[in-house]
């Protein structure tokens, strides 16, 4: 790290605002401030849309006095003075306060401040304001409470210059908190931009780049990104910085790649008529296009004595785990094992019976092995072995010692893999299914476990766009399955609003019983285990994040396991219909048992959390009923539409929902609805999540780690990037010739981005 960007702030800024600055925003050094960039900026004659305000979160706006009126209050000291802004710069004369708020056409904001003696004598009609607060909802309409302001007519910390000119200069705006507001931010940072050498600072861009790019040098971009004096100024800026932000995250992948292919990993060359042939033998279907493809392509990796490092994507139901399941096959011929880690129980002991299930005769039974030391060769089958927490003390023995001698070729289990006392007598593959729910550590520790760096197969059923797996899973080589097998019957996906009506409710279950009475079964999903609870999920279940229940509920109560079972087992239309609850939270012998009356048909109705999202496959559910579907995201709600339609029936997917058309959450819904196509809608969730934590464990909402560079908007920037970095890590794979670069990495990459950027 440069020693410029790593100064403490408070000798530059002040204890009293480096303490602000570290308490509210979490920025204790100069290289942290420097790159806290404006959100966006705001020209002095405009003003923001109201309309275009989000609920609960903090904001900074422009906007005109319109009007202003104080009143005493009735139950206490002290008055209420009501202020409405406008963002309309024409408009004259008093609003009408029913108008009020986001929605209702009118640009008009109702602004209340308790005894705001100060607000009473500035916010004054016509005059131009900056508000920061939380927009909060009162009644139909939106509003602010108390906020800060600042007076953009009479700011005191504008230079003194030529009118026009400073009429020209951009207000930048920063992402502001509920105790630092944006022109506090602005002030501090100028200050630190007369403090510091910015001309000290280093340059992570090679010059020969810097160069073909016409960048601005680095210190000019970062005054001109935090005082512009004109719009020019900052896109220059931005445009340079962001490049810079594009080149140190692929460089960093760049040299995670080289460091992994550096390795000595044990070849696993395919058999001549091993396993592996066996099983290709005896399947019922031609594997499709892709997936022979993929296939050829790990095979010829696994064979490499470098460690194969690969993420396969593919549509829900494209066939990812008899891809898996022949590469796997593949290392144990070659006298390996393969571990398969999944993030939940029910869905490792799904794998567990599925994989034994289609490898029939090719799977061993452990109670009729009279040998171990991977006895399973010489007798032309493999023994599978299912490892959990919850298992009981005497199976959970003799399932690490199979793993420890040898005798499982593939274990398939959950974070009990990871157990300390767990080991396994030569790991060469490691399987990691909806690699999303696992951290770097908990692969790391899988990884420890085998002799020499094992290979690495990471999957996921959530489509991920191009941009994304480039900036994300950029040190994984990338395969796509994106044909579904045959035999996939089409889902048909249908948004039930019950606002607009209310009759369909009952609908829903006479539906159900339809799809019962013609011998078929239905899976109902709830976004909450127990009426009782606050969003109670258990852990491993994939949990809704705080952006997909950030949806207005309107007091209602949210759908629960509990009382929809409670509820349908004296719903009519469902009168002697078997129905049973799952959830993360039953014991396991109560999940298994349940999961197991619904995969023989004994069960008809399964009312469930979102634990059956992921590789649940029972072929006879035809049906799916998700209840207050607002409370899912885009991905959640694919995922859990793939659970039907797996047989050959055609599915139904029914998002039912008490939402009011147009309500932004609406939005997701009706995305799914639409398509069935996983990379359009992930591209759509993209776009509606605002990126979220793209670098972090954060998967939806909140505040994006990616500085300048959004993922969708600027591929080609990233594509640019990536090859730039190949390129200097292809004949510097230390970045020893590039210091300034490695440092700019070490600066931009704390530990938990890091640790993102190698989980898998």
């Amino acid at each position: 790290m440069s020693a410029e960007l790593g100064l403490g702030l408070e000798r530059l800024i002040g204890k009293r605002s480096a303490s602000a600055i570290e308490k509210h925003l979490g920025i204790t050094t100069v290289g942290g401030l420097l790159n806290y960039f404006p959100r966006r900026y705001l020209n002095r004659g405009e003003l923001t849309p109201i309309s275009e305000l989000p609920l609960d979160e903090e904001v900074t706006l422009f906007a005109r006095v319109l009007s202003s009126s104080t009143r005493k209050m009735h139950t206490r000291r002290g008055s209420i003075t009501d202020v409405v802004i406008t963002d309309d710069a024409a408009s004259h004369g008093r609003p009408r306060l029913s108008a009020v708020g986001p929605g209702s056409g009118h640009g008009t904001l109702k602004i209340t401040f308790f005894s705001g003696h100060r607000a009473q004598a500035q916010l004054l009609p016509g005059r131009r304001v900056m508000f920061s607060g939380k927009v909060t909802r009162y009644g139909a309409s939106l509003g602010l409470t108390n906020p800060d302001f600042h007076l953009l007519d009479e700011d005191p910390d504008m230079p003194a210059m030529d009118p026009e000119k400073l009429a020209a200069m951009p207000i930048p705006v920063y992402p502001a908190t509920a105790k630092l507001t944006s022109w506090s931010i602005q002030k501090v940072i100028a200050t630190l931009l007369e403090t510091v050498d910015l001309d000290a600072l280093p340059d992570p861009l090679p010059e020969a780049v810097a160069r073909r790019e016409k960048f601005l040098p680095v210190a000019e971009a970062y005054r001109l990104i935090h005082r512009p004096e004109s719009q020019a100024d900052w896109m220059k800026a931005q445009e340079r910085l962001r490049y810079q932000e594009a080149l140190v995250l692929q460089a960093a992948l760049a040299r995670r790649r080289a460091q992994l292919a550096a390795e000595e990993a044990t070849a696993r060359r395919p058999a001549f008529d091993g396993l592996l042939a066996a099983f290709d033998r005896q399947l019922p279907f031609t594997l499709t296009g892709g997936q022979a493809a993929v296939g050829k392509t790990l095979a010829t990796e696994l064979a490499q004595d470098s460690p194969m490092n690969r993420l396969l994507q593919g549509e829900v139901g494209s066939g990812k785990t008899i891809v898996a399941l022949r590469a796997m096959l593949q290392v144990v011929d070659a006298g390996g094992q393969a571990a398969l880690l999944a993030p939940t129980e029910v869905l490792a002991a799904q794998h567990f019976e599925s994989i034994r299930r289609t490898l029939g005769s090719l799977s061993r039974d452990p109670m009729l092995s009279a040998d171990g030391l991977l006895g399973s060769l010489a007798e032309g089958a493999v023994q599978v072995t299912l490892l959990t927490g919850s298992m009981p003390t005497g199976a959970r023995k003799r399932a690490m010692l199979d793993a420890a001698s040898g005798a499982a070729g593939i274990v398939i289990g959950t974070h009990a893999l990871l157990s300390d006392n767990v080991a396994f007598y030569d790991l060469g593959l490691i399987v990691v299914d909806e690699q999303h729910r696992f951290g770097v550590e908990q692969r790391d520790v899988l990884r420890s476990k085998a002799n020499k760096p094992p290979h690495l197969l990471v999957m996921t059923a959530t489509p991920i766009p191009r941009t994304v797996a480039m900036t994300v899973f950029g040190d994984l080589e990338t395969s796509v399955l994106d044909e579904l097998p045959a035999g996939r019957a089409p889902i048909s996906t249908h948004v039930v609003g019950l606002a607009e009506n209310p009759g369909w409710a009952d609908r829903i279950w006479s539906r159900s019983r339809e799809e019962i009475d013609a011998g078929h079964q239905v899976y109902v999903v709830c976004p909450r285990i127990g009426t009782d609870d606050d969003g109670d999920f258990s852990p491993g279940e994939a949990e809704p994040s705080a952006a997909d229940l950030a949806s207005d509920s309107g007091g209602r109560e949210l759908a629960s396991v509990t009382a929809v079972v409670e509820h349908l087992q004296q719903e009519a239309a469902l009168t002697g219909v078997p129905l049973g609850p799952m959830h993360g939270r039953l014991d396991t012998a109560v999940k298994s048992a349940a999961m197991a009356d619904f995969t023989a048909n004994r069960t008809k109705l399964l009312v469930s959390t979102t634990v059956i999202e992921v590789g649940v496959d029972v072929h006879n559910a035809t049906l799916m009923v998700i209840l207050d579907a607002d409370r899912f995201g885009i991905s959640q709600l694919h995922q859990l539409r793939g659970r039907v339609g797996r047989g050959g029936l055609p599915g139904t997917c029914l998002l039912v929902t008490n939402l009011e058309r147009g309500h932004p959450s609406r939005r997701r819904l009706d995305a799914v609805a639409a398509t069935t196509d996983g990379f359009e809608l992930s591209r759509e969730d993209l776009k509606l999540r605002r990126e979220g934590d793209i670098l972090g464990a954060s998967q939806s909402g909140g505040r994006s780690t990616l500085k300048l560079l959004r993922v969708l908007e600027h591929e080609d920037i990233i594509a640019q990037a990536r090859q730039d970095a190949q390129e200097i890590v292809g004949s510097d794979p230390t970045l020893a010739r590039h210091p300034r670069l490695a440092e700019a990495i070490d600066e931009y990459l704390n530990p938990e981005k890091e640790a993102f950027l190698e989980r898998g």
